[in-house]
């Protein structure tokens, strides 16, 4: 054979495994079968623990994919999901796979802080054994990083164990160069763990020092949950009022405006009424009133605060 033919046939089947490729491309999406929920996830064949070492000084690189996979992945099942998401119980999404991405983006950096924190805002809501078990990995990587037993005494604090987020916030308090409000936080746990007052502290703190966008974005909107808690509060109190005194439920918020606006609420909050005089929540959404109850609720279809 010709010498100089060997590169062509060479190039000629390159060119033609393309083809084939291509084609397959098109023709195995349009054919592969409707899999449940539960299986339609494509599970991660490599572990990071097993990449570590072994990807050419490309680990945090390669850390950084998983990292940005996890968020794309978490961001996909919510706009993908069919009905209202609770984002304090996210199991109904079955997003299986983001605790093995986070798993393996901190094997691959064991340092990628990023990850732990975005791991305990949102595996709480998924595993919580699983979401304890990564913020202790965390902390065992890195013992001298104060807001990673944050991470966890968080975590301890939604589930309702105060004691072991006090003992928690008690250790990060003895973290060199640890906010100071970590011991004060410990001390709140045992005193009013499970108060709305305690919840607006830890919130406040995460989104005035946090320097992960998830966790301030997720402490806004807990911190505006709470103000509308207690605009619902007191604002349902004024109505239960007038029903007494006049027999009736009012026909309309308007009515009560003149008792609501003088009321200074927790944090010195005050109710908001909007250009066209509507009684609105901290995200801008009109308060409805329900009739039968006689109490005011959220506008599902506008509202930014968290159902």
């Amino acid at each position: 054979m010709n010498e100089r033919a060997n590169p062509l046939i060479a190039l000629t089947i390159i060119i033609a495994g393309f083809a084939v490729v291509f084609a397959l491309n098109g023709f195995i999406p349009e054919r592969r079968p409707t899999l449940p929920d539960g299986l339609a996830d494509s599970d991660l064949h490599v572990t990071g623990s097993r990449l570590r070492g072994f990807a050419f000084g490309s680990d945090g690189l390669i850390a950084d994919w998983y990292y940005m996979r996890a968020l794309q992945y978490v961001g996909d099942k919510i706009l993908n999901y069919e009905g209202m998401s609770n984002i304090d119980d996210m199991r109904a999404m079955n997003p299986r796979l983001l605790h093995p991405l986070l798993e393996n983006a901190t094997d691959l950096d064991p340092h990628f802080l990023a990850a732990y924190t975005y791991g305990g805002i949102v595996l709480p809501a998924i595993d919580a054994e699983k979401a304890i078990a990564f913020a202790n990995k965390g902390i065992m990587n890195n013992p001298d990083k104060w807001r990673l037993y944050q991470n966890l005494a968080y975590i301890y604090w939604r589930l309702g164990e105060y004691e072991n987020a006090a003992q928690t916030f008690e250790r990060g308090a003895a973290v060199k160069d640890a906010s100071g409000v970590m011991s004060l936080m410990a001390a709140v746990m045992r005193s009013k763990g499970g108060s709305r007052e305690t919840a607006r502290s830890i919130y406040s703190e995460m989104l005035a020092t946090s320097p992960d966008w998830q966790v301030t974005l997720t402490a806004d909107r807990r911190l505006k949950e709470l103000t509308s808690l207690d605009e619902r509060d007191a604002a349902d109190k004024v109505l239960s009022d007038v029903r007494e005194r006049t027999g009736r439920c009012p026909a309309a918020i308007r009515e009560i405006l003149p008792q609501l606006t003088p009321i200074v609420l927790p944090a010195g909050h005050r109710f908001r009424i909007d250009a066209g005089g509507n009684l609105v929540d901290p995200t801008g959404a009109p308060y409805l009133l329900d009739r039968e109850t006689c109490k005011i609720k959220l506008d599902r279809e506008n509202t930014q605060i968290p159902l």
